[in-house]
């Protein structure tokens, strides 16, 4: 398997003799052929800005350094395949950061391009190719017509036509999971949020937060037309990359689904929340809420607070709202956020296993962080443990956590797609 480097007009190369590393974290590493799989369809190959290119020269041992002018490359996987080794590199400039993209190892091998990740769920459904641009732009205007004072559809032909939001397409396309943004507030400052960054913050944020209230009229509306439209597997879901924390709305939420309730008893309703307001996980849950997706980094207190920087709630709390919700009959799952080199570390592993298994997590759905090596390996705590790697990890997962699912996506249980609905 041989380097890949790309020029400085972006043509990407392999190198005729030098083989190609990963990283795990800050190590490099050797990539083994059980851990590559083809480039995905829906990958994109992108040159690493202000990065050198990393090689192993096979004769000597060596690692290689090709010349400032050639850059390293990473795939950004589609949503579906779990990452599972780093590109190596060298940046010339370590105060430079790197957009929040999830950058993954790809190699050349046997005339063709090969990544360091493994498929962790169906990508079907999510791929961006089944949502043409011709297709949502006939669907925006056909909704907005219907519902021209409904503010919540207005905001999001942004989402689906600017951003390619694929849950928000999903809304106006009228199938399966569609999205319901409602907070402007939230009570977690992430630093890898997409809608709001600090002031002081290297990352600009790809998209703008929301910048109203929706009412509990507006909700009901959206939320009955999907759940009627798009099918027996259809989900409306609260909290989306373009709000802040859904369950600050937790009082107009849980009215909002009672409401729905008493006009369709079709659909799933999901909401993906940090889970840290547990009063109002309960109010929400009561209200006949079906799933419940949150989101997390790590079980240990320290790093947790160093990515989520949660205001007045922990890693208790997510817990606590998990297994009530768990407790009151909800499919329940955590959006695990993963980075090689450290969610494979021997104490998070440790962590999370008695996470969930305490708290009745149904489905993992491994979720690759988005955001500058360097910079998250400087701000969160000295990892410490051993480093048993991304498919050890998964392997333990599987093995210590039988009674939950890993995946990628929002799921369905067989149980409850069988129940009866009008």
């Amino acid at each position: 398997m041989h380097l890949v480097y790309a020029d400085t007009k972006g043509q990407i190369y392999d190198h005729a003799d030098l083989l190609a590393l990963g990283r795990n974290g800050e190590f490099l590493t050797d990539i083994y052929d059980e851990e590559l799989i083809p480039l995905p369809e829906g990958a994109t190959l992108v040159s690493l800005p202000g990065a050198r290119a990393l090689g192993l020269d096979p004769e000597t041992g060596k690692t290689i350094a090709l010349p400032e002018e050639l850059s390293a490359v990473g795939a950004l996987l589609p949503q579906g395949f779990t990452r599972l080794l780093l590109p190596a590199y060298a940046k010339k400039d370590q105060s430079e950061t790197w957009p929040l993209f999830g950058y993954t190892a790809v190699v050349w091998k046997d005339d063709g391009f090969y990544v360091a990740a493994e498929a962790s769920d169906d990508p079907d459904k999510w791929n961006p190719l089944s949502a043409p641009d011709d297709k949502v732009e006939a669907a925006v205007q056909k909704i907005t017509e219907l519902y021209p004072e409904n503010r919540i559809w207005n905001h999001l032909t942004k989402c689906a036509l600017e951003y390619g939001c694929l849950t928000s397409r999903n809304t106006f396309l009228e199938r399966w999971e569609g999205s319901l943004p409602v907070s402007m507030t939230c009570n977690a400052g992430c630093v890898g949020c997409i809608s709001e960054q600090p002031d002081d913050s290297p990352f600009p944020s790809p998209q703008v937060r929301m910048d109203f209230k929706p009412t509990v009229e507006e909700m009901t509306q959206l939320m009955v037309h999907h759940l009627q439209t798009a099918g027996d597997d259809s989900i409306i879901s609260f909290g989306q990359g373009c709000e802040g924390e859904p369950s600050t709305r937790g009082v107009d939420i849980a009215e909002a689904i009672r409401r729905v309730r008493t006009q369709t008893d079709r659909g799933f309703i999901n909401i993906n929340t940090n889970a840290g307001l547990t009063d109002m996980i309960k109010l929400i849950t009561d209200a006949g809420l079906d799933l419940m997706r949150v989101s997390t980094i790590s079980a240990l207190d320290d790093h947790y607070n160093s990515y989520y920087r949660p205001r007045l709630y922990g890693v208790e709390n997510v817990g606590r709202s998990l297994k009530y919700a768990a407790d009151k009959g909800v499919y329940t799952s955590i959006n695990y956020l993963i980075f090689p080199g450290v969610t494979d570390r021997e104490e998070e592993i440790e962590a999370m296993v008695d996470f969930i298994n305490q708290n009745n997590v149904k489905l993992i759905q491994m979720r690759n962080l988005n955001i500058d090596p360097e910079w998250y390996l400087n701000h969160i705590p000295k990892q410490r443990g051993e480093l048993l790697g991304m498919k050890s990890m998964l392997d333990i997962f599987r093995a210590e956590c039988p009674n939950t699912v890993i995946g990628s996506f929002t799921h369905i249980p067989p149980e409850q797609m069988r129940r009866t609905k009008r």
